[in-house]
This record gives structure tokens, sequence and C-alpha cells, in this order.
């Protein structure tokens, strides 16, 4: 059977930062590390996040990661989201607008709640918009403020 893994390629920091992502989502675990027979660096390694398969290379410097691709995080409420928000952005992350940020490694997320999609995919389309209005005001997405854009 064919297999498609997420393969994300660290300078250095690969086996830290699958144990940042596996602490901090459920259902992720580290599942094998491979060490350079050489010097006893980790190498490679794969790890799950939310059951997902990730593959991470410790591979140098010569590419770095590009928001282009993302992971995406859809959470059930607030608080949800504000606990991926608060932990990704820590420590050297980088907000950016309608609930993207960059972690410390440089690597891509979108921490969004559930509620977002419903309100953009209101059958009102006056709703609609002023959803998409106010979430292209946000950085981190703040669902209490969607509602009042909807009128809820």
């Amino acid at each position: 059977m064919t297999s498609v893994t997420p393969f994300l390629w660290f300078d250095k920091d690969a086996l830290p930062a699958a144990e940042f992502y596996t602490s901090l989502i459920p259902n992720s675990e580290i599942k094998e590390v491979n060490r350079s027979p050489v010097s006893g660096d980790v190498f490679s390694l794969t790890f799950t996040v939310a059951g997902r398969e990730f593959f991470a290379l410790n591979g140098g410097p010569h590419f770095e990661f590009t928001p282009a691709i993302s992971i995406f995080v859809e959470c059930a409420d607030q608080a949800e989201v504000d606990k991926y928000w608060n932990a990704l952005t820590t420590d050297g992350g980088e907000e950016s607008r309608c609930g993207w940020l960059k972690d410390k490694w440089g690597l891509s997320w979108q921490i969004v709640p559930k509620r977002l999609g419903e309100v953009l995919s209101n059958p009102d389309p006056v709703k609609a918009k002023a959803a998409m209005d106010a979430m292209l005001q946000m950085k981190k997405i703040i669902i209490a403020e969607l509602n009042v854009a909807v009128g809820e």
C-alpha cells in the first residue's frame, strides 16, 4: 500500500521540535529516532502529531520552511486556540495574520477554531463577508469577535 508522509527539513533541531510538538498536541508520539553511526547525533526521526505521521531530518542550513506549507490545526473552542497559539508563538515564534503563525523553528501553523469555518460559510452573504472582514483584522482568531461580526 502506498503511503504519503510530510517530510520536514530542519537545520539541527528535528528532535527538540518533535518533542515539543508531541508534548503539545494529544495523540502524538515520537516513533523512531535514527542517529549517525559516526557522530551519534540525531539524523532523522519519525513522529506523529494527532495521529498524523511526519518524517523529520536534520539536514543542515541549506533549506528553510516557507509559509506555502503549514500545519492546520482545527480547534474546538477559544481555550484550545489560545493554548496552541500561545505555546507555538512563545520563545521565538512569530504571529502572522488570520490565524497563521511561525513556531521558533520557522514552521508555519494555522490555528483555527471550527467556528471560523461556520461563520465564513454562513448562507447569508452579508454575514459571511462580515466574518471574513473580521478575520482579516485578526492575528489570533477570536471567536467572540467573529460572533459579534455576524450578529450573534
